[in-house]
């Protein structure tokens, strides 16, 4: 038995602004039509013996990892909340611990979920390559076959080879990204494969591992799942345990240390998709090698990677550029400095920039809203419900809100009166009165909301009443 734990944490910074921190690049389709989550579990599709997966993902990303899994009609074995970042190896430690709660002792298939990966059978013959590898006791790693220098991953050297065939060998020792020097000295030997971050191992092997190599962190693993418990579709861990956990990367606590190190390379069509210039080099692109996506005319363009969101965008006589608009937010970068993107979001952070947390649309696992105009004491939002959902009963301390309805139908709950709102209608929520707003129809419902008040943060919020169990968010 196979059991893929995808690790869908990160808040993928170099692709600010297509990528924010509540809504980073692994939920974002900007490979093609699926996102990056779904690509993931989708392309294990074919494979045998493969068992519903382990998604471990950060909790304020929760209901959006859920609503996408719901959509390609996966029901995972676990979805794993992480209260706080604590990197790759807590995530897989939990991940294989909790598989074993269930089945005596599966195969773990480490997948992120933020790769591409073009050739998917010659992905699925790598991964049956390892299994008699992975149950004698290898842990191992899918190493990328490189066809350039690159700088922005590690690298493995390859030591004895173990299978001629497949060019299986084991471990010679993990390097860290190179200059552009030595990762061309790194290629040219043909000794060296990109760090691809994806792994397969026994459960059990990768818990002895790690309570040889990282002992410190097993233990409090096992009493963060031991705290824990079954929230709706989610499993939480307990907090006061999970913050207990040394944060550590699996190379760092494990692959480095071990002997037991097992490369499989690969050359399936790899990227990882960490910047804009990797979205150019997967992108289809036009007669001047541009990638155009969105409302763009360009005249005298070449090399670069154009994407408009909402916004007409033109470009003249530019070459090997980036251009990328959202609602909120415009990038312009050369493609040899798409890297340093994570800089202005830090300075973005630095000054408490909501643009670099959330996007002007926001989900919610009833629907979304969209601010469409915001000043000091009005704020316009696009406001959509999906069939079936309802708000949390709530209510306001500093702002009363107008609702009117664009399509569909509501009904709105104020106080102790309810009543059915049609297209066209609206109805006012005064300061302090407790409300819920629900759509019982079978097309979503559309609405706008007109905010007045002092204060219009998000947080100006008490829930009185929540199906999503939420307290907070």
């Amino acid at each position: 038995m196979i059991i893929p734990v995808i690790l869908a944490g990160g808040s993928g910074t170099r692709l600010w602004p297509l990528s924010r921190e509540l809504y980073p690049k692994q939920l974002i389709d900007i490979y093609n039509e699926k996102t990056m989550l779904q690509n993931t579990v989708l392309r294990l599709d074919g494979l045998d013996k493969i068992s519903k997966p382990i998604i471990v993902c950060n909790e304020a990303h929760r209901f959006m990892t859920a609503e996408q899994l719901r959509q390609i009609d996966v029901d995972p074995m676990a979805l794993i909340l992480e209260p706080v970042g604590r990197n790759t190896a807590p995530a897989i430690a939990l991940a294989a611990l909790k598989a074993m709660e269930s089945h005596n002792d599966p195969i773990l298939l480490v997948l992120p979920a933020d790769h591409v990966i073009e050739n998917e059978n010659g992905f699925h013959k790598a991964i049956r390559s390892g299994i008699e590898f992975a149950e004698s006791g290898s842990l191992i790693t899918f190493g990328i076959i490189p066809k350039t220098p690159e700088t922005g991953y590690g690298y493995i050297k390859k030591g004895e080879l173990l299978d001629n065939n497949t060019g299986i060998s084991k471990i010679d020792r993990f390097v860290e990204k190179p200059d552009i020097e030595t990762a061309r000295e790194y290629v040219e030997s043909g000794s060296f494969c990109w760090n691809s971050g994806m792994f397969m191992f026994k459960a059990s092997q990768i818990i002895s591992e790690l309570d040889i190599h990282c002992p410190g962190m097993v233990s409090p693993c096992k009493q963060a799942l031991a705290g824990g418990s079954q929230d709706l579709d989610f499993f939480r861990l307990s907090l006061e345990q999970f913050k207990k956990i040394p944060a550590d990367s699996i190379d760092y606590a494990v692959m480095e240390k071990t002997n037991k190190g097992v490369m499989i390379p690969i050359d399936v069509g790899w990227n990882d998709l960490g910047s804009f210039d990797a979205l150019w080099q997967t992108g289809q692109k036009d007669k001047n090698l541009n990638v155009i996506k969105g409302d763009v005319l360009t005249h005298d363009v070449k090399s670069s990677y154009i994407n408009s969101e909402s916004s007409l965008i033109t470009a003249v006589g530019i070459e090997n550029f980036v251009i990328v608009e959202t609602k909120d937010a415009i990038l312009v970068s050369p493609r040899d400095r798409v890297q340093d993107v994570k800089k202005i979001v830090k300075q973005l952070k630095d000054n408490d920039r909501e643009e670099s947390i959330t996007h002007r649309k926001v989900y919610r696992p009833w629907g979304s809203y969209e601010t469409m105009d915001i000043e000091k004491r009005f704020q316009v939002k696009r406001i959509t419900v999906k069939p079936g959902a309802k708000l949390s009963l709530q209510k306001h301390f500093h702002r009363a809100e107008h609702w009117t309805v664009v399509s569909g139908a509501a009904i709105v709950t104020k106080d102790e009166e309810q009543l059915l709102l049609k297209e066209d209608e609206s109805t006012y929520i005064s300061l302090g009165t407790m409300h819920r707003l629900e759509n019982p129809g079978k097309i979503p419902l559309e609405l706008i909301e007109v905010q007045s008040g002092s204060y219009l943060g998000e947080d100006d919020i008490v829930r009185f009443d929540d199906v999503y169990g939420r307290k907070e968010d």
